[in-house]
């Protein structure tokens, strides 16, 4: 059995770089999306700070924030 693996934190005084998070994308009604599951949409609607409502076509999914699966086309 192995232990899960948690991640390593940045000491200030360290020579080495600290990893570089990208900051959060902000999307608005109407910005055409690409998501990894569900492929193209379209942003309908924008819960600030929480998630964005998206029209796939086939469906409407509310995608959660941080939106790390989907980005703007």
């Amino acid at each position: 059995m192995t232990k899960p693996v948690a991640p390593k934190r940045h000491l200030p005084s360290s020579p080495f770089k600290a990893p570089v998070t990208p900051p959060p994308q902000h999307f608005e009604v109407g910005d055409q999306v690409s998501h990894d599951m569900y492929g193209l949409g379209r942003v309908i609607g924008i819960e600030d700070g929480i998630a964005a409502l998206v029209d796939f076509g086939s469906a409407q999914k509310r995608i959660p924030s941080p939106y790390t699966k989907m980005t703007k086309l």
